[in-house]
Protein backbone atom coordinates (compact mmCIF):
# COMPACT_ATOMS: atom_id res chain seq x y z
CA UNK A 1 0.00 0.00 0.00
CA UNK A 2 1.42 3.28 -0.92
CA UNK A 3 -0.21 6.43 0.08
CA UNK A 4 0.56 9.78 -1.20
CA UNK A 5 -0.15 13.01 0.27
CA UNK A 6 0.25 15.99 -1.02
CA UNK A 7 1.09 19.88 0.95
CA UNK A 8 1.27 23.11 -0.33
CA UNK A 9 3.50 24.75 2.02
CA UNK A 10 1.81 28.01 2.84
CA UNK A 11 3.26 31.53 2.85
CA UNK A 12 3.36 32.11 6.10
CA UNK A 13 5.87 29.03 7.31
CA UNK A 14 9.41 29.09 8.41
CA UNK A 15 11.14 26.52 8.87
CA UNK A 16 12.15 22.66 8.11
CA UNK A 17 9.86 19.45 6.20
CA UNK A 18 9.92 17.85 9.86
CA UNK A 19 8.81 20.92 12.05
CA UNK A 20 5.95 21.04 9.10
CA UNK A 21 4.86 17.72 9.36
CA UNK A 22 4.81 17.90 13.06
CA UNK A 23 2.34 20.99 12.85
CA UNK A 24 0.26 18.63 11.14
CA UNK A 25 0.45 15.80 13.74
CA UNK A 26 2.86 13.37 12.50
CA UNK A 27 3.99 11.32 15.36
CA UNK A 28 7.88 10.72 15.89
CA UNK A 29 7.14 7.07 14.50
CA UNK A 30 5.98 8.09 11.36
CA UNK A 31 8.79 10.57 11.27
CA UNK A 32 11.33 8.40 11.71
CA UNK A 33 8.90 5.36 9.11
CA UNK A 34 9.32 8.26 6.27
CA UNK A 35 13.39 7.96 6.62
CA UNK A 36 13.08 4.50 5.75
CA UNK A 37 12.51 5.26 1.64
CA UNK A 38 14.75 8.26 -0.27
CA UNK A 39 11.44 8.69 -1.94
CA UNK A 40 9.22 8.61 0.46
CA UNK A 41 9.68 12.79 0.98
CA UNK A 42 9.56 14.67 -2.10
CA UNK A 43 9.83 18.37 -2.74
CA UNK A 44 8.60 19.99 -5.94
CA UNK A 45 8.99 16.02 -7.15
CA UNK A 46 12.90 16.04 -6.04
CA UNK A 47 14.23 13.50 -3.11
CA UNK A 48 15.08 15.23 0.12
CA UNK A 49 15.91 14.98 3.76
CA UNK A 50 13.69 15.88 6.44
CA UNK A 51 15.89 18.79 7.47
CA UNK A 52 15.27 20.35 3.99
CA UNK A 53 13.61 23.54 4.32
CA UNK A 54 10.62 24.23 3.11
CA UNK A 55 9.93 27.11 1.43
CA UNK A 56 6.42 29.03 0.91
CA UNK A 57 4.78 27.54 -2.33
CA UNK A 58 6.91 24.67 -2.88
CA UNK A 59 4.69 21.41 -3.23
CA UNK A 60 5.53 18.68 -0.81
CA UNK A 61 4.53 15.28 -1.49
CA UNK A 62 4.64 12.14 1.11
CA UNK A 63 4.61 8.48 0.46
CA UNK A 64 3.08 6.27 2.99
CA UNK A 65 4.30 2.64 2.38
CA UNK A 66 3.25 -0.20 4.33
CA UNK A 67 3.36 -3.77 2.91
CA UNK A 68 2.87 -5.68 5.88
CA UNK A 69 -0.25 -6.84 7.97
CA UNK A 70 -0.61 -7.42 11.47
CA UNK A 71 0.24 -11.31 12.52
CA UNK A 72 -1.94 -13.29 14.42
CA UNK A 73 -4.86 -12.21 13.08
CA UNK A 74 -6.90 -14.39 10.86
CA UNK A 75 -8.77 -13.79 8.34
CA UNK A 76 -12.56 -14.32 8.69
CA UNK A 77 -15.70 -13.90 6.82
CA UNK A 78 -17.84 -12.19 9.71
CA UNK A 79 -20.39 -9.64 8.73
CA UNK A 80 -19.02 -6.24 8.22
CA UNK A 81 -21.20 -2.97 8.45
CA UNK A 82 -18.68 -0.16 6.94
CA UNK A 83 -20.23 3.41 7.22
CA UNK A 84 -17.46 5.17 5.36
CA UNK A 85 -14.26 4.62 3.94
CA UNK A 86 -11.32 6.16 1.99
CA UNK A 87 -7.72 6.37 2.09
CA UNK A 88 -7.17 7.06 5.52
CA UNK A 89 -9.85 5.94 7.56
CA UNK A 90 -12.59 3.19 7.84
CA UNK A 91 -15.70 4.30 10.10
CA UNK A 92 -17.52 0.78 11.33
CA UNK A 93 -20.92 0.58 12.79
CA UNK A 94 -19.71 -2.90 15.30
CA UNK A 95 -22.59 -5.10 16.89
CA UNK A 96 -23.33 -5.87 20.21
CA UNK A 97 -21.42 -9.23 21.42
CA UNK A 98 -18.03 -8.84 18.39
CA UNK A 99 -14.91 -8.05 20.14
CA UNK A 100 -13.01 -5.54 18.68
CA UNK A 101 -9.52 -7.81 18.67
CA UNK A 102 -8.63 -11.32 19.32
CA UNK A 103 -8.29 -12.61 22.59
CA UNK A 104 -7.88 -15.96 24.80
CA UNK A 105 -11.35 -16.64 24.11
CA UNK A 106 -11.51 -14.78 21.19
CA UNK A 107 -9.17 -16.03 18.39
CA UNK A 108 -11.69 -15.40 15.19
CA UNK A 109 -14.58 -13.39 15.96
CA UNK A 110 -13.32 -10.29 16.57
CA UNK A 111 -13.56 -7.07 14.59
CA UNK A 112 -10.41 -7.26 13.83
CA UNK A 113 -10.95 -10.76 11.69
CA UNK A 114 -13.70 -9.39 9.72
CA UNK A 115 -11.31 -6.64 8.87
CA UNK A 116 -8.35 -8.66 8.17
CA UNK A 117 -10.56 -10.91 5.37
CA UNK A 118 -12.30 -7.73 3.98
CA UNK A 119 -8.45 -6.13 3.29
CA UNK A 120 -7.26 -9.71 2.31
CA UNK A 121 -10.04 -9.98 -0.24
CA UNK A 122 -8.83 -6.93 -1.63
CA UNK A 123 -5.12 -8.14 -1.73
CA UNK A 124 -4.18 -5.03 0.42
CA UNK A 125 -2.16 -5.07 3.85
CA UNK A 126 -3.74 -4.43 6.67
CA UNK A 127 -2.42 -3.46 10.30
CA UNK A 128 -5.09 -3.47 12.59
CA UNK A 129 -5.66 -0.12 14.06
CA UNK A 130 -8.61 1.14 15.97
CA UNK A 131 -8.81 4.71 17.58
CA UNK A 132 -11.89 4.81 19.35
CA UNK A 133 -12.09 1.19 20.78
CA UNK A 134 -15.29 -0.51 22.26
CA UNK A 135 -16.45 -3.34 24.79
CA UNK A 136 -17.62 -6.31 23.23
CA UNK A 137 -20.86 -5.90 24.01
CA UNK A 138 -21.15 -2.37 23.18
CA UNK A 139 -22.71 -1.28 19.96
CA UNK A 140 -21.99 1.50 17.48
CA UNK A 141 -19.34 3.47 15.93
CA UNK A 142 -16.00 2.74 15.98
CA UNK A 143 -13.01 4.29 14.15
CA UNK A 144 -10.02 2.56 12.19
CA UNK A 145 -6.83 3.53 10.68
CA UNK A 146 -5.54 2.63 7.84
CA UNK A 147 -2.07 3.53 7.97
CA UNK A 148 0.23 5.16 10.60
CA UNK A 149 -0.01 8.65 10.04
CA UNK A 150 -3.53 8.43 10.35
CA UNK A 151 -3.46 6.48 13.41
CA UNK A 152 -1.07 8.80 15.04
CA UNK A 153 -3.07 12.06 14.52
CA UNK A 154 -6.64 10.62 15.58
CA UNK A 155 -4.80 8.82 18.83
CA UNK A 156 -3.56 12.05 19.91
CA UNK A 157 -6.68 13.72 19.27
CA UNK A 158 -8.66 11.70 21.95
CA UNK A 159 -6.19 13.31 23.90
CA UNK A 160 -5.94 16.82 22.57
CA UNK A 161 -9.80 17.25 21.13
CA UNK A 162 -8.82 21.72 20.80
CA UNK A 163 -6.65 19.62 18.08
CA UNK A 164 -9.24 17.38 16.68
CA UNK A 165 -12.49 18.67 17.99
CA UNK A 166 -13.09 14.70 18.57
CA UNK A 167 -16.58 14.54 20.21
CA UNK A 168 -18.28 10.88 21.35
CA UNK A 169 -21.13 10.96 21.81
CA UNK A 170 -23.15 7.55 23.46
CA UNK A 171 -26.74 6.42 24.26
CA UNK A 172 -27.31 4.71 27.32
CA UNK A 173 -30.04 3.07 28.79
CA UNK A 174 -30.90 3.33 33.13
CA UNK A 175 -33.40 1.99 35.06
CA UNK A 176 -35.41 4.95 36.79
CA UNK A 177 -35.00 8.73 35.81
CA UNK A 178 -31.68 10.47 36.92
CA UNK A 179 -31.53 13.65 38.75
CA UNK A 180 -30.61 16.30 37.72
CA UNK A 181 -31.51 15.33 34.24
CA UNK A 182 -28.63 17.31 33.01
CA UNK A 183 -25.01 17.42 34.31
CA UNK A 184 -21.55 16.18 34.12
CA UNK A 185 -19.47 13.77 36.59
CA UNK A 186 -15.91 14.66 37.25
CA UNK A 187 -14.72 11.40 39.33
CA UNK A 188 -11.20 9.49 38.93
CA UNK A 189 -10.97 6.24 38.21
CA UNK A 190 -8.62 3.21 39.12
CA UNK A 191 -8.37 -0.55 38.93
CA UNK A 192 -10.64 -2.62 41.61
CA UNK A 193 -8.11 -4.50 43.61
CA UNK A 194 -8.00 -7.91 42.57
CA UNK A 195 -9.51 -7.14 39.26
CA UNK A 196 -7.54 -6.89 35.96
CA UNK A 197 -10.61 -5.69 34.88
CA UNK A 198 -13.41 -4.03 36.65
CA UNK A 199 -13.02 -0.35 37.49
CA UNK A 200 -14.34 2.03 40.52
CA UNK A 201 -14.12 5.24 41.57
CA UNK A 202 -10.94 5.99 43.13
CA UNK A 203 -10.93 10.42 43.69
CA UNK A 204 -7.42 9.46 45.44
CA UNK A 205 -5.54 7.66 43.05
CA UNK A 206 -7.52 7.69 39.95
CA UNK A 207 -6.59 8.97 36.31
CA UNK A 208 -9.30 11.89 35.96
CA UNK A 209 -12.54 11.11 33.72
CA UNK A 210 -15.14 13.45 33.09
CA UNK A 211 -18.67 12.57 31.67
CA UNK A 212 -21.11 14.89 30.53
CA UNK A 213 -24.53 13.64 30.50
CA UNK A 214 -27.99 14.82 29.33
CA UNK A 215 -31.61 12.69 30.13
CA UNK A 216 -33.43 12.40 26.49
CA UNK A 217 -36.18 10.69 27.68
CA UNK A 218 -37.77 8.50 30.04
CA UNK A 219 -40.52 5.39 29.03
CA UNK A 220 -41.35 2.29 30.51
CA UNK A 221 -39.38 3.16 33.82
CA UNK A 222 -36.33 3.41 32.30
CA UNK A 223 -34.52 6.44 30.98
CA UNK A 224 -31.88 7.14 27.66
CA UNK A 225 -29.51 9.04 28.30
CA UNK A 226 -26.75 10.70 26.18
CA UNK A 227 -23.27 11.15 27.36
CA UNK A 228 -20.30 13.27 25.80
CA UNK A 229 -17.38 11.94 26.93
CA UNK A 230 -14.36 14.12 27.85
CA UNK A 231 -12.20 11.79 28.75
CA UNK A 232 -11.71 7.99 27.51
CA UNK A 233 -11.11 5.79 30.31
CA UNK A 234 -11.93 1.97 30.44
CA UNK A 235 -15.77 1.78 31.12
CA UNK A 236 -15.99 5.06 32.05
CA UNK A 237 -19.55 5.61 31.02
CA UNK A 238 -20.50 2.21 32.91
CA UNK A 239 -18.76 3.16 36.27
CA UNK A 240 -20.04 7.01 36.12
CA UNK A 241 -23.38 6.00 35.52
CA UNK A 242 -22.96 3.32 38.55
CA UNK A 243 -21.59 5.90 41.03
CA UNK A 244 -24.38 8.81 40.01
CA UNK A 245 -27.11 5.99 40.90
CA UNK A 246 -28.55 4.93 37.99
CA UNK A 247 -26.31 1.79 36.27
CA UNK A 248 -26.68 0.60 32.54
CA UNK A 249 -28.97 -1.79 32.69
CA UNK A 250 -27.58 -5.08 31.19
CA UNK A 251 -24.33 -4.78 32.97
CA UNK A 252 -23.19 -8.49 33.92
CA UNK A 253 -20.08 -6.23 35.45
CA UNK A 254 -21.82 -3.53 37.21
CA UNK A 255 -25.38 -3.94 37.03
CA UNK A 256 -26.73 -7.58 36.26
CA UNK A 257 -30.00 -6.69 35.17
CA UNK A 258 -30.80 -8.57 32.45
CA UNK A 259 -34.21 -8.65 32.50
CA UNK A 260 -34.72 -6.02 29.58
CA UNK A 261 -31.62 -6.84 27.81
CA UNK A 262 -28.78 -9.32 27.73
CA UNK A 263 -25.88 -6.69 27.68
CA UNK A 264 -24.96 -2.93 28.56
CA UNK A 265 -27.42 -1.09 27.14
CA UNK A 266 -24.70 0.82 25.67
CA UNK A 267 -24.69 2.12 21.87
CA UNK A 268 -21.45 4.48 20.26
CA UNK A 269 -24.40 6.75 18.67
CA UNK A 270 -22.18 9.99 17.24
CA UNK A 271 -18.47 10.55 16.02
CA UNK A 272 -17.61 13.92 15.36
CA UNK A 273 -13.80 14.85 14.21
CA UNK A 274 -11.29 16.57 11.78
CA UNK A 275 -10.00 14.66 9.05
CA UNK A 276 -6.44 13.90 9.78
CA UNK A 277 -5.36 14.36 6.75
CA UNK A 278 -8.13 16.47 4.99
CA UNK A 279 -8.74 18.99 7.71
CA UNK A 280 -12.52 18.37 6.79
CA UNK A 281 -15.04 18.14 9.55
CA UNK A 282 -16.73 14.94 9.81
CA UNK A 283 -20.23 13.57 11.56
CA UNK A 284 -21.48 10.24 11.67
CA UNK A 285 -24.72 8.72 13.42
CA UNK A 286 -25.79 5.13 14.22
CA UNK A 287 -28.90 5.12 15.28
CA UNK A 288 -30.47 3.37 18.37
CA UNK A 289 -29.90 -0.75 18.22
CA UNK A 290 -33.54 -2.66 18.00
CA UNK A 291 -32.31 -4.27 21.69
CA UNK A 292 -32.23 -1.00 23.22
CA UNK A 293 -35.18 0.29 21.13
CA UNK A 294 -37.13 -2.14 22.17
CA UNK A 295 -36.84 -1.61 26.24
CA UNK A 296 -38.25 1.86 25.68
CA UNK A 297 -40.84 0.83 23.03
CA UNK A 298 -42.17 -3.47 24.27
CA UNK A 299 -45.10 -2.97 22.52
CA UNK A 300 -43.54 -0.87 19.01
Amino acid sequence: MVRSIDYTIPASWVGNIQQFLKSKGYSTQSLIALKKEPDNVLLDGHPVYLTAKAIPGNLLTIHIREDHSSEHIAPVPLPLDIVYEDEDLLIVNKPAGMPIHPSQNNHDNSLANALAWYFARQNRPFVFRCVNRLDRDTSGLTIIAKHHVSAAILSAGLSDKASSGLEREYLAIVKGYPTPAVGTIDMPLGRKEGSIIERIPDPAHGERAVTHYRVLETQNGHSLVSLLLETGRTHQIRVHMKYLGYPLIGDYLYNPDMEQIQRQALHAHRLCFTHPITGQRMEFISPLPPDMYRVLYPDA
